[in-house]
C-alpha cells in the first residue's frame, strides 16, 4: 500500500517547482512600468521600514528618493530570490528520486538556466521589457545557490540516516558471520 501511494504521491512533488515557474511567467509578463512601479513600491516600503525601526525621521520626499536608489538591486534581489526558490522547488523532488551529487546539480542547473534564458525571450514580447544576458546570470546565481542549499540540508539531515543504516547492515553482516563461523566450527568437532 505504501509503494502505491509513493507512487502516486511522488509525481506531486514537482507541483511547487510548476507553481514557481507560473509565478515568474506571471511577473515577467507585467509591463515594464508596471514591474517598475512595484520594483519602486518595494523599495519605498523597505526604506520606510528602515526609517521606523532605525527611528531616522525621514520625510517623504527623502524616503522616495532612498527607494529610487535601492530600486536597482532590490529588483536584481528579486531575481535571485525567485531562481533560489525555483531551484529549491525543482532540486527537491530530483532528490527525492535518488538523484544526488553533481548529477543533481547539472540536471536541476539546467533545468533554472534553461528556465531564465526562456523568460528572458518571453519579455522580448512584452511592453517596455527586454531580453538581458546580464538577468540570466543573475537568476543563474539564485539557481546554484538554491541547489547547494539543497544539497546542504539534504547532506546535514539526511546522511546520517543513511550512515546508521550502513553501519547497522554492516554490524547485521560482522553478527551473520560470527554465527556461521561458530557452525562451522561446531560442525567439525
Amino acid at each position: 500500500m505504501k509503494k502505491v501511494a509513493l507512487f502516486f504521491l511522488k509525481p506531486l512533488s514537482f507541483l511547487p517547482a510548476l507553481l514557481m515557474m507560473y509565478l515568474i511567467f506571471q511577473f515577467s509578463a507585467q509591463t515594464g512600468e508596471l514591474s517598475g512601479n512595484l520594483s519602486y513600491e518595494v523599495s519605498y516600503k523597505i526604506v520606510e521600514i528602515g526609517n521606523e525601526v532605525l527611528d531616522k525621521g525621514l520625510d517623504e520626499w527623502t524616503i522616495g528618493q532612498y527607494a529610487y536608489e535601492i530600486e536597482y538591486p532590490i529588483r536584481k534581489l528579486a531575481h535571485m530570490t525567485e531562481y533560489f526558490l525555483l531551484a529549491v522547488a525543482v532540486s527537491f523532488p530530483f532528490y527525492v528520486y535518488g538523484l544526488r551529487g553533481f548529477p543533481l546539480m547539472l540536471v536541476a542547473g539546467l533545468i533554472c538556466v534553461a528556465f531564465a534564458c526562456g523568460d528572458e525571450y518571453h519579455q522580448s514580447f512584452v511592453e517596455g521589457r527586454g531580453p538581458s544576458v546580464k538577468d540570466v546570470c543573475i537568476d543563474s546565481i539564485g539557481a546554484f545557490g538554491g541547489i547547494l542549499t539543497v544539497r546542504l540540508i539534504c547532506w546535514l539531515f539526511l546522511t546520517p540516516a543513511r550512515v546508521a543504516k550502513r553501519q547497522e547492515a554492516y554490524a547485521y553482516r560482522k553478527m551473520e558471520a560470527r554465527r556461521r563461523a561458530q557452525r562451522e566450527r561446531r560442525r567439525r568437532y
